[in-house]
Parts: C-alpha cells; sequence; structure tokens
C-alpha cells in the first residue's frame, strides 16, 4: 500500500509549514520546504513502499521538514543571501543597448524603410495602417476597400517583403 500524495497534502501541508515557520524559516521559504517535503515523499513512495496499513505519515513528514530545514540553514550559511530594495535592480541591469546592437538595429531599420518603398502603394499602405496604426484587419480592409481576405494577404505580402529583404524567410 503507497501513501496517496494529494490527500497527505491536504492533511499535512499547513502543519508542516507553521511547524517550520515555528522554528524561524520566513513564510515563503517554509511554504517552498513544504513542497519540497512532498516531492521528496513522492519520489521515496516511488522507489519503495513507505506506508504499512494504519502507518502515521506525520513523523515522516516532519523529519523530512526538519532536515530540508537544516539543508536550508546551512546553505545560507555558505551563501548568504543579501536582500534588494526596490531601486536596486535597475541600477544592476543596464537598459541600453549595446552599440553593435543599436548599429545592427539601425541597418535593419534602414533595409526595412526601403522594402516599405519599393512595395506597391496598397501593400504599403495596408502594412502601415495595420502594423504602424495598429488596425485591424477588418479596418485596414474597409479603409482600402477591399474584402477582409484580400486585407489579410496585402498585409501578409509586407510582412513576407520585409522578411525577404531582411533574409529572415
Amino acid at each position: 500500500m503507497t501513501w496517496d500524495i494529494q490527500t497527505l497534502f491536504r492533511g499535512h501541508a499547513r502543519r508542516v509549514t507553521r511547524s517550520l515557520t515555528r522554528r524561524g524559516v520566513a513564510a515563503d521559504v517554509a511554504e517552498d520546504l513544504t513542497q519540497d517535503v512532498f516531492l521528496r515523499i513522492l519520489e521515496r513512495n516511488r522507489q519503495q513502499t513507505m506506508a504499512q496499513s494504519g502507518a502515521d505519515p506525520a513523523p515522516l513528514l516532519f523529519r523530512v521538514a526538519r532536515n530540508l530545514m537544516i539543508d536550508q540553514w546551512r546553505r545560507e550559511k555558505v551563501l548568504p543571501q543579501v536582500p534588494l530594495l526596490p531601486g536596486d535592480l535597475d541600477m544592476i541591469a543596464d537598459p541600453a543597448p549595446l552599440t553593435e546592437q543599436r548599429v545592427y538595429d539601425r541597418q535593419r531599420l534602414e533595409l526595412t524603410a526601403k522594402a516599405l518603398m519599393a512595395m506597391p502603394e496598397r501593400t504599403r499602405r495596408a502594412f502601415e495602417l495595420h502594423r504602424i496604426e495598429g488596425r485591424t484587419i477588418a479596418e485596414v480592409s474597409s479603409d482600402l476597400g477591399v474584402s477582409t481576405s484580400r486585407g489579410w494577404a496585402l498585409i501578409h505580402d509586407a510582412y513576407r517583403r520585409i522578411r525577404k529583404t531582411l533574409n529572415e524567410g
């Protein structure tokens, strides 16, 4: 007989989490450790039949939780966590693209502009209405006086031409 992990979780998860928080573990870490407890039990249950009929799983759950808590404390001792304030992340990552990326993007924009200028007027206009002005295909089709399927075909053709110019397809 094996333990049903869902029944175990529903019946014991809150108690395991409370036990960990009473021992000084932060609430979010306690919740993570509680999930790890049940993952360990699930894995152990697959490897061997742990549950005998009528056996109480609580002692095993709390022992696994205690061991995971000790492991967590050991990891924190070796690799202490430094709390980050909300503005700290802005100072870490540079939001500006690299110079090479800016040059590459400018070249692609120039190629795209050339591709747009080389398109037939109606195809270019359909693309501009859809992509730049944010209109739906139905609105583009209505503005151009064509059917919706024809409007979609014009927009699709514009994208195809741009991708071909950029060597993407």
